[in-house]
């Protein structure tokens, strides 16, 4: 860990650490911790678009996820119970899947982009990817108690003559950024299992949403921190082992 090949790579790791299951309280707040999964799954076929039409990958990824999340209200309005986040879900795997399967060239990255590069993090993305996490915390501690308060008590915008629109159309583009940012280095599952299971196991667990939070903070950073050193010293690709480490804690704690 001494080294930068190491502490650059955890240092940004640890970045989404922190963003994710604090984002993804607010998505399961919602009942939209579906969109999660949906995001990272446009992002990473935007990726491998972009690759194709010699575009970084993670410019595509970004406008991909942007797109999904700026136009994906408009769809769950006439879809309920969760088919827009299903039906997008389902259109991004497919359309990742067929690109990395017909395209030589987008076969390795489709291949990293489901199973995370985070070792291969450098000074580049690290520098990004703090300053796009520490936005985004600014952000969502901006609107929070107008997301609250917009779930708890939704007539009081339209008692008070407020578009309540604004709001949720700001945080559903914030939150697909994010999720297309941590899957470029995570991977799709790596992302999912953090935005997931700490938020899951803090509802069960806290009395109130702020122990909550710190809840989902507390589970999703030690899981991290666990699962960076138990990869690296089995000498394993980090997202599965993030993921079936939350797993295990999701099926002891619950």
């Amino acid at each position: 860990m001494s080294a930068d090949l190491f502490i650059i790579p955890f240092l940004t790791g640890l970045a989404f650490a922190v963003l994710l299951p604090a984002l993804g309280s607010y998505l399961r707040l919602r009942d939209e911790w579906l969109a999660a999964l949906a995001y990272s799954h446009v992002a990473a076929a935007g990726a491998l678009i972009a690759l194709l039409l010699g575009v970084p990958p993670v410019l595509g990824g970004l406008a991909t996820a942007a797109l999904a999340g700026a136009s994906r209200r408009l769809f769950a309005r006439r879809l309920s119970g969760g088919a827009a986040d299903a039906l997008l879900l389902l259109a991004g795997w497919g359309g990742a899947v067929l690109l990395a399967a017909n395209a030589p060239m987008a076969e390795r990255l489709g291949h990293a982009l489901f199973d995370g590069q985070l070792y291969f993090a450098d000074k580049d993305q690290l520098w990004p990817v703090a300053v796009g996490v520490a936005l985004a915390l600014l952000v969502l501690r901006a609107i929070s108690s107008r997301l609250l308060l917009a779930r708890v008590y939704p007539d009081l915008f339209r008692l008070r003559g407020l578009p309540a629109w604004p709001t949720q159309v700001g945080f559903d583009l914030m939150a697909a950024l994010c999720l297309a940012m941590a899957t470029m280095t995570l991977g799709v599952m790596g992302a999912f299992a953090l935005v997931f299971i700490p938020p899951w196991l803090a509802f069960r667990r806290a009395a109130n949403w702020r122990a909550g939070l710190r809840w989902a903070l507390g589970i999703g950073v030690a899981a991290y921190v666990a699962a960076f050193a138990l990869a690296l010293g089995l000498d394993q690709p980090f997202g599965p082992v993030l993921a079936l480490l939350l797993v295990v804690t999701a099926l002891l704690v619950a």
